[in-house]
């Protein structure tokens, strides 16, 4: 704990020097998995750098809790705790999204029908506030900011470290495919399925098309049936399937594809299936450089390094594609779910689709939830709950190619949400005015708690998150232009992907061996 206090200390001392001058300034986290440009300075005098609180400080087995920074990725962070048999309840499916970001940011995956965002699986977070003092927060300290801060985009302070919850490890996830004909139903499916009280530990679901899907379910276990032994499914390693490639085959040639299909899946493999093609965001690199590299088993193979997805993050980034991809998570109340999927159907064709069943946290909140709650807690209605389930919809692909009609769909895209009492998640672009993106929040709620803690002198969240009127009409110059020509963006985001070294990171990684392989 000496190093965490030393480097708390130097932290709190230049957050308050900013704090002292009246000087907004950004947080250096070493990395992102977020699909904004970065609207402030870059100025390397206006940075606070915590990128080296990135270590699980301490794991108690017996009151199953971990002290861990908040740059420690989930990958490392789940080699730790599996060293104890224990688990996060909720994990985040790309390695490299960190504690800290699934704070700050807004972090579910298919264990939050039942767990809720990743903050909720969280006992305390010490922070640096916006003066540069620092404070502990939990449920019986700043309870307010607390639950406040999560998923306010660090608009609040510097998190600098998080008990975290663990939960019991299993050998495997038991997972099942229930195949599905129709939106509708694969929509009903989820419902039903994604019952808290249930036995389930996971649920999720696929579209790949109107009348095509799989909703995925899973439960924790540490043995084969006795009756039936099941097959073994990994997706770490080159040679494996992509999952999303996976589950299609297994409900289109399946047997008896009317049925659900099941398998053994090492613990860890199924928290991280989606790393490998990033969901399916990856074949799109293969589209960018076609016809010269073709999507197949053995390409899919041999450029395996540059598919996991803190690769594709810095190739992404660094080929300005960010203006150019639909990478968004959308929460949509069940009631409206299928006008919404036939609705970007219509409009951008972007398929396959993820679906996530999400328990939603109490308001006021900063994280997605139905509109129509805003205003309502007052009214004492699912104030300690939340207000039930949310279903989160992945909407990842290419958009329109010219930046005028990218724009225009984007907007389109939240025009249609706001019709339907969702939202999209922060970690996107958003193309709001002040007015649209405080219709969604409760405003007042989350000034008054700004001021309570003297914040107002950082960005607030619409200044983080928006898409500026400059920014997104401006004129590229000569240099920009003439690098816009195919295929030197995407030459520049694989050079400096390469650079990043990120593909180590993923060859390292010991989790693979919690299940040896045959």
């Amino acid at each position: 704990m000496t190093r965490h206090r030393a480097e708390v200390q130097r932290i709190s001392e230049t957050v308050k020097a900013f704090h002292e001058r009246g000087e907004k300034f950004r947080i250096y986290h070493g990395s992102t998995n977020s699909t904004r440009k970065n609207m402030m300075n870059k100025d390397s005098r206006k940075i606070v750098d915590t990128s080296k609180l990135n270590h699980v400080l301490h794991i108690d087995k017996e009151k199953q809790v971990a002290l861990v920074e908040p740059n420690v990725p989930m990958d490392r962070l789940v080699e730790a705790t599996l060293e104890h048999n224990l688990i996060p309840p909720v994990v985040m499916e790309f390695p490299g999204i960190t504690v800290g970001g699934g704070y700050s940011g807004t972090s579910g995956e298919s264990s939050s029908f039942k767990h809720g965002f990743f903050d909720r699986t969280l006992n305390s977070v010490e922070m640096v506030l916006a003066d540069g003092s620092v404070s502990t927060l939990s449920e019986t300290q700043n309870a307010d900011l607390f639950r406040g801060a999560a998923g306010a985009v660090g608009t609040f302070g510097v998190t600098t470290l998080v008990e975290l919850q663990l939960r019991p490890a299993r050998k495997y996830v038991e997972t099942t495919y229930h195949p599905v004909s129709s939106t509708a139903e694969a929509i009903a499916k989820t419902k039903e399925l994604a019952d808290p009280a249930g036995d389930l530990d996971y649920v999720d679901g696929l579209l790949f098309s109107p009348t095509s899907g799989a909703i995925i379910t899973g439960r924790l276990v540490d043995e084969q049936p006795f009756s039936h032994p099941l097959p073994i499914q990994r997706f770490s390693s080159a040679s494996d399937p992509w999952f999303y490639m996976h589950a299609e085959t297994s409900i289109t040639c399946s047997p008896d594809p009317h049925n659900p299909h099941k398998e053994l899946i090492p613990l860890p493999e199924y928290l991280f299936r989606y790393d490998r093609g990033g969901f399916w965001v990856g074949r799109a690199a293969f589209s960018y450089f076609s016809p010269f590299v073709p999507f197949t088993r053995f390409t899919r193979w041999w450029l395996d390094d540059f598919l996991h997805t803190r690769m594709m993050y810095q190739a992404l980034h660094s080929s300005g594609h960010t203006e150019r991809m639909f990478v968004q998570d959308l929460a949509v109340p069940y009631d409206g779910a299928e006008s919404f999927i036939q609705y970007s159907d219509q409009r951008l064709n972007i398929w396959p689709l993820w679906l996530c069943p999400l328990k939603q946290s109490p308001q006021p909140s900063m994280h997605p939830h139905d509109t129509r709650q805003i205003g309502r807690q007052s009214e004492g209605v699912d104030k300690e709950e939340g207000g039930g389930q949310i279903l989160n919809i992945g909407l990842w692909g290419l958009g329109p190619p010219v930046r005028e009609d990218f724009i225009r769909a984007n907007r389109d895209i939240e025009s249609k949400l706001k019709d339907l009492h969702g939202m999209r998640w922060l970690y996107a672009q958003t193309y709001h005015s002040p007015g649209e993106f405080w219709e969604d929040f409760d405003e007042g709620w989350y000034r008054n708690l700004r001021g309570k803690y003297g914040a107002e002198g950082l960005p607030d969240v619409h200044e983080k998150v928006r898409v500026g009127r400059d920014q997104a009409t401006m004129t590229p110059s000569w240099s920009e232009w003439i690098g816009s020509f195919w295929p030197l963006p995407g030459l520049l985001g694989l050079r400096r992907a390469i650079q990043s070294r990120d593909f180590v990171k993923a060859r390292e990684s010991t989790w693979k061996e919690w299940v040896p392989r045959e």
